[in-house]
């Protein structure tokens, strides 16, 4: 019975090699398949093994195109960017093009909540992200901010969304016990908190359940981006003082 186990499993794994091959095994067919996974079962599934599982082929076929996890994460990390940027096209002002493309983010991050949280803090040093920064430098320049201060800001406000989305993707991959837990202590705990020792909370306590997610985010990318906008005004009155001076 061994034996014959044995024979069955290799036969097994050469048919799954083989029909791998002819339905043409891609990067991006890995990737999305990789997301999947990750959507259906968190981090612990990304391993070759589970991949060429779910893709039905042998897991060292996977090599072929990835030498390690590590790049294959990055690989997720950039398809994530990817999705930002389908179908994405820059407004006619500046302000508008940083604005939609920083919530697209926002909205593929949520929907793939632990891919987010496994790759947000990586530098892909691929396509998509190469597009995207080239996108929102573009959105700076026309600001009217030079190459040396568009960075900072760049820096900024993709950090910001980054850390904004990837603390939003971390809480959704929380139990729902936990969350219903968090979301109802604002109704619950902190609406009976002591006046006394709380007065800041007491008064604000009917307001607080009201506060959404997707409200905030906006109320802080519009406060961003009205720093941005000011800083925007205050260099072209600068550099327009020192043209006049110099003339």
């Amino acid at each position: 019975m061994a034996g014959t186990g044995t024979g069955t499993g290799v036969r097994g794994a050469r048919r799954r090699n083989t029909a791998g091959g002819r339905s043409g095994l891609t990067p991006e067919r890995i990737v999305e398949g990789c997301i999947a996974l990750l959507d259906e079962h968190g981090p612990d599934a990304l391993t070759f093994r589970r991949i060429g599982g779910h893709l039905g082929v042998d897991p060292t076929a996977l090599y072929r195109h990835f030498r390690d996890k590590d790049e294959l994460v990055l690989a997720v990390a950039d398809r994530l960017h990817g999705r930002v940027l389908d179908d994405f096209e820059p407004s006619d002002h500046w302000r508008a093009t940083l604005q939609d493309m920083l919530t697209r983010n926002r909205l593929v991050y949520l929907a793939h909540p632990e891919a987010a949280v496994l790759s947000v803090a990586r530098t892909t040093r691929r396509a998509a992200e190469m597009a995207g920064v080239e996108i929102i430098l573009g959105a700076l320049a026309e600001a009217g901010f030079p190459p040396d201060e568009a960075v900072k800001y760049y820096r900024v406000l993709v950090d910001f969304v980054l850390s904004w989305c990837g603390l939003e993707a971390a809480y959704l991959t929380l139990s729902q016990e936990a969350r219903s837990g968090d979301e109802n202590a604002w109704s619950r705990e902190y609406a009976g908190a002591p006046a006394d020792r709380y007065p800041h909370i007491a008064a604000a306590a009917p307001f607080l359940p009201t506060v959404t997610e997707e409200g905030n985010f906006a109320l802080a990318l519009e406060l961003l981006l009205d720093s941005v906008e000011l800083r925007a005004q205050r260099y072209a009155a600068t550099i327009g003082e020192q043209r006049a001076t110099a003339e």
